[in-house]
């Protein structure tokens, strides 16, 4: 069993570390967020995981995890530390912030001579080789997740595909790790460079985002043509080469991934040609703005904003597209009241928040839903949403 100290809390750290754990192998996982901290060492999951809390709860398992903050102590005799901390695409400087990153892989260098260092952050290709090189190692590789929010545990269970960057020993004997927490016999295992693997990241996410504007654009086209926009997905996903999946429309792709990782692949190509790249982050504005402009042709002043989440059950709303057409609607000079259970305060970002489900209703001249909803049911005559499947 593996000594593994994990950096970050999150969805990507704290899934790992419970499966990890629950695997046999010693788990110190390291946030600077002390009431995360708490509640990890209390058996109570951070993050809005069912399966997290499922695990702590099993009085049948003795997890060796331990959460603390990230010390010269928390670092030493590890076999591996896995990198899980946030990198966000700052729009200044056209890329991914990974200061996060670089502090903890500097400090893990600074107080441990040994243990591979694996990075699941999401970075721009070419950070590992070239954090290697400036840092004088090469004990640093790059390994891709592909989670969902809310499915992070499910996900390392029944990966599509383990991603490895680096052939080494202990590359080698990471992948049997994840191998090893995981429920599907036999996996699919790559072992590719690190830039590699940071490229298939992208590429992943970005061709996610090219098939929800695909979709989108379709629904664009079939709601100004007063076409039937299911009929018309109906007959092309039935392609298999197609497919009958990730092909609801919606108010376009957002999320925390999707936007970021798109960008962040375009700033890669800055020296090479491209058009589709770009295109499919212009063709999600542009769904935007269609949708604004089909919204005001129903001449209403008062416009309610049914859940600023994108999909059910979800607890988080970073990155919604919603918040991005609220932003048009207000632009066009259209009154915006918003109905979220999550949010306890009276306004968010300026606008009016409305607690009772059925004052909502009543005010709202126009209701908008990124997804269908039984909520709605009643006044359905008067919502409007793109969700033609009815599922997330």
């Amino acid at each position: 069993m593996a000594n593994i100290a994990v950096i970050g809390a999150g969805y990507v750290g704290m899934s790992l570390a419970v499966l990890l754990a629950k695997s046999g192998h010693y788990i110190h996982i390291l946030d600077i967020d002390t009431s995360k901290i708490k509640k990890i060492n209390l058996k109570e999951s951070p993050i809005d995981e069912i399966e997290v809390n499922n695990i702590f709860q099993d009085k049948k398992l003795n997890l060796k995890l331990e959460a603390a903050k990230p010390s010269s102590k928390a670092y030493k005799n590890k076999d591996f530390f896995i990198v899980a901390t946030p990198t966000d695409f700052n729009d200044g400087s056209n890329f991914f912030d990974t200061s996060s990153v670089e502090k903890v892989v500097i400090d893990i260098l600074k107080h441990s001579s040994k243990g591979l260092i694996v990075i699941k952050s999401t970075v721009p290709v070419g950070f590992t080789n070239d954090l290697n090189e400036r840092l004088g190692t090469n004990r640093i590789i790059f390994s891709p997740e592909f989670l969902r929010e809310g499915q992070a545990v499910n996900d390392n269970l029944h990966p599509s595909r383990i991603v490895v960057g680096g052939n080494c020993k202990d590359s080698k004997l990471f992948s049997k790790i994840l191998v090893g927490i995981s429920d599907t016999k036999d996996p699919e295992v790559l072992f590719v460079s690190s830039s590699e693997a940071e490229a298939i990241k992208l590429f992943s996410n970005t061709f996610l985002a090219m098939r929800v504007a695909f979709f989108n654009e379709l629904d664009s086209f079939a709601l100004a043509k007063n076409l039937h926009a299911k009929k018309i997905i109906d007959g092309v996903s039935l392609d298999p080469r197609i497919g009958r999946y990730y092909n609801n429309p919606s108010f376009g792709y957002g999320g925390y991934c999707l936007p970021k990782d798109t960008k962040q692949l375009l700033s890669n190509y800055s020296d090479i040609p491209q058009e589709l790249i770009g295109a499919i982050i212009s063709a999600n504005e542009t769904r935007k703005d269609f949708l604004v402009n089909h919204i005001k042709l129903n001449k209403i002043k008062v416009v309610g904003v049914y859940r600023l989440i994108m999909k059910e059950k979800s607890k988080n709303f970073r990155g919604s597209a919603v918040i991005d057409l609220i932003k048009k609607l207000c632009d066009q000079g259209i009154s915006v009241i918003i109905f979220e259970p999550l949010i306890d305060k009276s306004e968010y970002l300026g606008w009016k928040i409305c607690k009772n489900l059925n004052d909502f209703k009543l005010q709202s001249q126009l209701i908008i839903s990124n997804r269908r909803t039984k909520d709605l049911e009643d006044v359905k005559e008067k919502t409007f949403t793109r969700d033609i499947f009815g599922v997330n």
